[in-house]
């Protein structure tokens, strides 16, 4: 599971469902006080559910993806 770490709007999302990850891609990007912050996989995996979509505002801790 990825989280969001501050809130902030999903400015991209890089990845699909199903999708295999390495440890170190980038997931998506969150886009916050005018600077854009990158959200990487912390292991490899799979991507199980993408809870956000473009655009969304989160807060921090929110759910952004789930890992398989």
């Amino acid at each position: 599971m990825r989280a969001a770490p501050m809130p902030g709007s999903v400015s991209s999302i890089a990845v699909a469902q199903g999708q295999p990850v390495k440890a170190t891609d980038v997931l998506l990007t969150l886009e916050a006080m005018k600077m854009e912050t990158a959200i990487h996989a912390a292991q490899d995996c799979v991507i199980g559910e993408i809870a956000v979509k473009p655009g969304a505002q989160v807060d921090a801790k929110d759910l952004l993806i789930l890992l398989g």
